[in-house]
């Protein structure tokens, strides 16, 4: 479908008002499940295609169906087989008819993200490993397709780049991409930050942003290793272990916060950063820190602090600290405020529907009413603040935005084979390890 002739479709508009109750309803009560046995497929339909069905791919699916109601999935594909099954099975047993993604449209391997795309899709959800996403999402805009493009955008500086050339690509073809940082679609945090832009905390001179949270997926003993499996299926299947698949928790998780953090500096990028960080526990064959805590600079001297550990049996906190010359806020799992003082000038109020909905929803609706609308340039900031920060972490040095930017420091190899062999990066040593 293109954007250009959406707009004049009268079925369309008809659908968003009438589609508009039922979204509303799904928001509402979230945890109600959707079983659509019968589903009608007509001319408005939109077909979309899931790469990456694992957990967040499987996810992005279903908040896709649940915010618009005339949408299939239409293909799904990963680089291995047994995620396609257990994705396609679970949205079966809560979407029912709408999802068509029969076993000719069910594709595996490293190809799988080409197959999908061409598969005869309108609207593509991009959820593999980070490392893969510059080439994905380049595929996907040159196919003409609008995007749902999980964070981060990259795992390196030439990556970065790569996605650069692409949103610009986007811009030209007006191709909608909205990308995964959640929080930028969460009603109670948009308020919030409507505040903060409102000058309610005066001039922003710091934020205190925490994910503080226990590991995601600690690395297998190389000894649990199947005999005969090669380096980059063994890489991966345990992903978010390698830097170049993942940028590091850093990178992959707390890039949440790294993005709240520029959200508060009107997505200006710092000037600079340094960072502490390192490894506490043992991580095998794998080559991420567990922790980092990272100080950027704005050229107004204002500071922004992001302290990231995944350890177990610490602890968590996921909240963002504000402050400002004229007063103080925060934002975490609870209604965020603002204080004057001691006393509480304004608190959220309003509803809270599921951001991960919220976000689909601006996207269709887009699609829909031939509007332009692209996450394309705050994603690319957010994702390089994260990669400078990792990178000050991993070399003990200061790091500039443009020695980030510019770094030629290439972590994702250029063609890859399922028997390559891939030796794995030791792990960064601050005062070490090189800046590149």
């Amino acid at each position: 479908m293109n954007a250009s002739n959406s707009s004049s479709s009268s079925s369309r508009r008809d659908f968003l008002r009438s589609g508009s109750a039922a979204a509303a309803v799904a928001l509402a009560a979230p945890a109600i499940l959707i079983r659509e046995r019968a589903f009608a497929q007509n001319s408005d339909t939109l077909k979309i295609g899931l790469v990456g069905c694992g957990g967040r791919g499987t996810g992005a699916a279903g908040n896709a169906l649940t915010a618009d109601s005339n949408l299939i999935l239409w293909s799904v594909g990963d680089a291995f087989p047994e995620p396609i099954d257990g994705s396609v099975k679970s949205l079966k047993e809560q979407y029912g008819g709408r999802i068509q993604a029969e076993p000719d449209r069910q594709f595996s391997g490293l190809d799988a993200f080409k197959k999908v795309i061409d598969s005869g899709v309108d609207v593509v959800l991009l959820a593999s490993p980070p490392g893969f996403r510059p080439e994905h999402l380049r595929y996907a805009i040159e196919k003409g397709k609008h995007v749902f493009c999980e964070k981060p955008m990259a795992t390196d500086a030439p990556g970065i780049r790569h996605v650069m050339e692409t949103v610009r690509m986007a811009k030209e073809k007006k191709r909608n991409i909205v990308a995964g940082y959640c929080w930028r679609y969460d009603l109670p945090r948009q308020a919030f930050y409507q505040q903060i832009d409102d000058a309610a905390l005066g001039e922003v001179v710091g934020v205190y942003g925490t994910y503080l949270t226990g590991p995601v997926k600690p690395m297998p003993p190389e000894t649990s290793r199947p005999p005969g499996m090669k380096d980059l299926e063994w890489q991966m299947r345990n992903w978010m272990n390698f830097t170049w698949l993942a940028g590091d928790g850093y990178v992959e998780q707390c890039i949440h916060t790294v993005d709240k953090v520029l959200w508060a500096f009107r997505d200006q990028p710092p000037v600079k950063c340094t960072a502490n960080g390192g490894r506490v526990n043992p991580n095998g064959s794998g080559n991420i820190f567990d922790h980092i805590t990272v100080v950027y600079e704005w050229a107004n001297g204002a500071r922004g602090v992001v302290a990231q550990r995944q350890i177990p049996g610490c602890y968590n906190d996921n909240s963002d600290y504000v402050l400002g010359t004229a007063g103080k806020g925060w934002s975490g799992w609870g209604a965020p405020y603002i204080k004057a003082g001691d006393q509480i000038k304004w608190r959220y109020k309003g509803d809270k529907p599921d951001m991960y909905v919220v976000e689909h929803q601006v996207l269709f609706k887009a699609i829909r009413e031939g509007r332009f609308h692209n996450d394309g340039d705050r994603m690319i900031t957010s994702t390089l603040a994260g990669i400078m920060g990792r990178m000050a972490g991993y070399t003990g040095q200061e790091v500039t935005w443009e020695q980030a930017l510019n770094s030629q420091q290439k972590l994702v190899p250029d063609q890859m084979s399922w028997d390559m062999s891939l030796p794995v990066l030791p792990q960064a040593t601050p005062g070490k390890t090189k800046l590149v």
